[in-house]
């Protein structure tokens, strides 16, 4: 079945990034992917993301559904026909939505598992707390808006932290499966993100000294989209260890 394009409104894209040791990043990767380095560090996070007027893309604005999610990060390049590719790789999706959670990997790409969502907005100050409902996963984060990114060892300037998430548009996503893994592009053509200062940030995934030993993963920076309308395209799939199927 081929799956739609979607449209949406982009209301808030929280990216709270970590600098990893390549090689606790590496272990996480399924063939083909690699660590993306960045200053000799993978690149890590969490995508914490509130979507207005989900829709397929012909429908109109006001039939658009309204969800939470988060998305656990790392930045990844392979190679492809062209050359070297780079996108993220994402470990687990979660979302309070029951309808992403039954469409994720049905009706569009993306399996989603579900988490119960606490958020606290305001025009500079943004917390936003989950827990998924398989007790795996919390996260909690406060953050408030700033002018710079400040006293981060991956990017010099709010420009080129920008530039760099916006190189990495397409997201290839673990699945039950675990023979391929779904793709799908984030397009805007209005493309805007502004530095916020991280007030707090705990992460279970990231504090988990199995997964990342002590020292290898580090709060870097934390950048925000808001208000901007965005399109989500499927790609094929990635083969495990291969190639796009």
């Amino acid at each position: 079945m081929r799956q739609p394009r979607l449209s949406s409104v982009v209301e808030r894209r929280l990216l709270v990034n970590y600098r990893v040791a390549p090689d606790a990043a590496a272990r996480l990767l399924p063939g083909p992917l690699r660590p993306q380095l960045v200053n000799g560090y993978a690149v890590a996070g969490i995508c914490l993301l509130r979507l207005g007027s989900v829709r397929p893309a012909r429908a109109p604005r006001a039939s658009g559904l309204r969800s939470e999610n988060a998305a656990h990060r790392i930045a990844v390049e392979w190679d492809g026909p062209d050359g070297v590719e780079t996108g993220v790789y994402i470990p687990r999706r979660d979302t309070a939505s029951r309808i992403n959670a039954w469409a994720g990997g049905r009706l569009f790409p993306g399996e989603h598992g579900r988490a119960d969502f606490e958020v606290h907005e305001t025009p500079g100050r943004i917390r936003v707390a989950l827990a998924t409902r398989d007790g795996d996963t919390r996260v909690d984060v406060t953050a408030e808006l700033s002018d710079e990114v400040r006293g981060s060892e991956l990017f010099a300037d709010l420009a080129e932290a920008s530039r760099f998430f916006r190189g990495g548009s397409r997201g290839f996503s673990a699945t039950s499966s675990g023979r391929h893994l779904d793709g799908m592009e984030l397009r805007t053509d209005a493309w805007h993100m502004e530095a916020v200062r991280i007030r707090s940030a705990a992460s279970s995934f990231f504090d988990d000294p199995d997964r990342f030993p002590p020292g290898s993963a580090t709060l870097d920076c934390a950048l925000v989209m808001r208000g901007v309308p965005a399109d989500w395209r499927p790609l094929p799939a990635l083969v495990r260890g291969g190639a796009s199927a």
